[in-house]
């Protein structure tokens, strides 16, 4: 399927009720997106583009979905952490147990207008993950070449036997709900990506940038892992383009089943 044909099929429907497993192809054509490094380190990361005036305006205007969308992440998050707080000092008590050091892992993600952030993850990982990483990619070719399509690996050398549990039921990413009050996330939007991976996102790098990265979105309820990476990006490029209060409801009640979906997590 062409990107025109994708383009054309999300006009008649909502993406939110495409089959998850029917492949889709995108416009693989690379923008002029460049990532450098800042001496400040509130820059570092910083996007500069000479794709199109709507990019570079990017951070004048407001986030995709504005004041409304916001006030939605704002009592949903606040809500949701209420709700979630005994089961998140239940897992902080077990990682503490289990796995020793920090309950609580961030990482470095592009935010709106392609401003970095802190996004925040209970640790599934060994402490020393980078170094477990790299020794295992050395040994491994194959999961070398994974690495590079996805940056994700099948049984990830990593991750903790609790820090399975955690992702595959999704409890790691319950921190972000902070994120989002912070108003880094959002509750719906683009899974949150590493600078690395913009140049992966070509043409189609103006609607991340447009918004806020999500907690749940249409990757997670197409599949999740199951979904290729360009597949990936054609979902949040549509998201964004088709985007509408009911379609983030939408997105919300479906990300409740996807979940329980154990065998399509990351």
């Amino acid at each position: 399927m062409t990107t025109n044909a994708f383009e054309k099929q999300s006009r008649q429907r909502p993406l939110i009720w495409v089959e998850p497993f029917l492949p889709v192809e995108t416009d693989s054509r690379p923008a002029v997106v460049h990532v450098v490094s800042a001496p400040d380190p509130n820059n570092a990361g910083a996007v500069w583009t000479d794709l199109s005036p709507s990019l570079r305006a990017g951070t004048t205007n407001p986030p995709l979905g504005g004041l409304l969308k916001r006030i939605m992440d704002l009592v949903i998050a606040t809500s949701a952490l209420i709700v979630a707080a005994p089961v998140m000092i239940v897992v902080v008590l077990l990682i503490k147990v289990t796995a020793g050091g920090p309950a609580v892992f961030s990482h470095s993600r592009v935010g709106f207008g392609g401003k970095p952030f802190k996004c925040y993850k209970f640790r599934s990982m060994v402490t020393n993950s980078e170094e477990v990483l790299k020794a295992y990619l050395e040994a491994n070719p194959d999961a070398g070449i994974e690495w590079e399509e996805t940056h994700k690996i099948r049984d990830d050398p990593r991750v903790t036997p609790l820090g399975w549990m955690l992702r595959k039921s999704s409890l790691d990413e319950l921190p972000q709900l902070f994120n989002i009050i912070r108003g880094d996330m959002s509750c719906v939007g683009p899974r949150p990506i590493v600078n690395d991976e913009l140049k992966r996102y070509g043409d189609h790098v103006g609607e991340y940038l447009r918004t806020r990265p999500g907690l749940t979105g249409l990757w997670q309820v197409s599949g999740r892992s199951s979904v290729d990476y360009p597949s990936r990006v054609a979902l949040d490029s549509q998201y964004v383009r088709n985007w509408s209060i009911w379609l983030d409801l939408a997105i919300l009640v479906r990300t409740i089943f996807a979940v329980m979906r154990f065998d399509r997590a990351s």
